[in-house]
């Protein structure tokens, strides 16, 4: 009799009834959405602030050139000397004061320039200022050399360097862009699926074999359907606690978006707009990055992520029920651990510093080749252009080498299983491997 589905069902089940899995599925969305609307109401405070500058222009030259916002105003001072500006700003508890000294030169205004305050002043305040210094400062020398500052930003070209494939498909940076967020969200949504759910799955070996409920099931059971059985289960409630969760996150955030009024976009204002300021690229970055992400063979790229996803979860997952088989409890389980997480970190750290730099690279090919790193590798490396059959090669791979390792792991699941009260070596369990 075929029991395997018997035992996925039964691992199924009791992960999915289990009541710290049930309150965890609702709970972490409730805790996610709830710090994203704090962050977003902390930003929309934060943005509301309307900060008053002193400014005390000794220089006569930029007082008019500070312009209020919403949340910025500038107080004009004159008249007054830099310490009596200072105790007026004191007494008013404005924001800071800006003093702009009075020079021989227009050029010492760069190193002169200073602004007061109680407190660190933030960065966009400051780029702010000193934009409009430096607008001012530049024209006024250019004009004192004669030299027309309009002409020369006519005058002024923006290279952008096409990218072509010899095959004629066109690329660019903002491609690269987005292939980069695409792999490396991919990779890095793999890696943490695995670290979680791995865990689960080794502490329900350990329970099992604790209880010594596993005794009698495997009068009865194949270990290698046991294993099995429990790997695919587990990796079921998983997938449906993900699944629980990008869906009950989606609602959430929307009903609190609607709720409580707050703009998504505001926990990032200020971020966007430093990023503005000290952009060199053109006004329609964000369409270049959404058109590259159109450009992406999505079809493709969804396939060998469902497959390197399951195929990496399905061999890490196995090597975790083989740690679990092998002690009697998750303390001991630290001295195998790193082996198994040395290969997913490699290949993070593989990923993110030489398939970023060179994706064909002999490196890169090598490590997505590798199945203890392949997943992660290939993942972030299929954006940017591999052949179909490279890919296959890599899937293949790994699968195959997930079947042999549940073969390994379940030998040691066989003796460990049922081996009490003594912490394994490495030495032991190689000897586990050849009964």
């Amino acid at each position: 009799m075929n029991h395997l589905p018997l035992i996925i069902k039964r691992e199924y089940i009791n992960k999915v009834r289990n009541k710290s899995f049930i309150i965890m599925t609702f709970l972490s969305p409730l805790i996610f959405v709830g710090i994203f609307a704090l962050v977003g109401y902390l930003s929309s405070v934060n943005n509301d602030k309307v900060r008053t500058i002193s400014v005390l222009d000794e220089s006569g030259m930029f007082a008019s050139d500070f312009e209020d916002t919403d949340t910025q105003k500038f107080n004009i001072l004159s008249g007054i000397t830099l310490e009596e500006a200072k105790k007026l700003n004191e007494d008013s508890g404005n924001y800071g004061l800006l003093h702009i000294p009075k020079t021989l030169h227009i050029t010492d205004l760069a190193k002169q320039t200073t602004f007061y305050s109680e407190e660190s002043p933030s960065l966009s305040v400051i780029s702010k200022i000193e934009n409009n210094i430096e607008d001012k400062v530049n024209g006024a020398i250019l004009k004192e050399n004669n030299i027309d500052a309009s002409r020369i930003e006519e005058l002024r070209v923006i290279v952008e360097t096409r990218q072509e494939s010899f095959k004629g498909e066109e690329t660019s940076k903002e491609g690269s862009f987005a292939k980069l967020i695409f792999g490396g969200a991919a990779g890095y949504l793999l890696f943490m699926f695995i670290i979680i759910y791995g865990n689960m799955i080794m502490r329900s070996v350990i329970e099992e074999k604790t209880s010594r409920i596993v005794e009698i099931i495997i009068s009865s059971v194949k270990p290698i359907k046991l294993l099995l059985g429990k790997i695919i289960g587990t990796s079921l409630a998983g997938v449906t606690q993900f699944v629980a969760w990008v869906v009950l996150i989606t609602i959430l955030s929307t009903v609190v978006t609607l709720i409580f009024g707050i703009d998504p976009a505001a926990m990032q204002a200020q971020q966007q707009e430093m990023i503005a300021q000290g952009a060199t690229g053109s006004p329609d970055m964000a369409m270049k990055i959404y058109s590259a992400y159109e450009s992406l063979p999505l079809i493709n790229l969804i396939i060998m992520f469902l497959l390197f996803f399951i195929g990496g979860y399905l061999l890490y997952a196995s090597l975790y029920a083989a740690i679990g088989a092998a002690v009697d409890s998750e303390t001991d389980t630290q001295q195998f651990m790193l082996p198994i997480l040395m290969p997913l970190i490699l290949a993070v750290y593989v990923g993110f510093f030489t398939v970023i730099e060179n994706p064909h690279g002999i490196v890169a090919q090598i490590f997505s080749y590798i199945p203890f790193t392949s997943p992660v590798v290939m993942l972030m490396r299929i954006p940017f252009g591999v052949p179909i059959w490279q890919q296959i090669i890599s899937v293949v791979i790994l699968f195959a080498t997930f079947m042999g390792i549940v073969w390994f792991a379940a030998k040691i699941y066989r003796v460990g299983i049922l081996m009490y009260g003594k912490k394994p070596t490495y030495k032991e369990l190689i000897k586990w491997l050849k009964y």
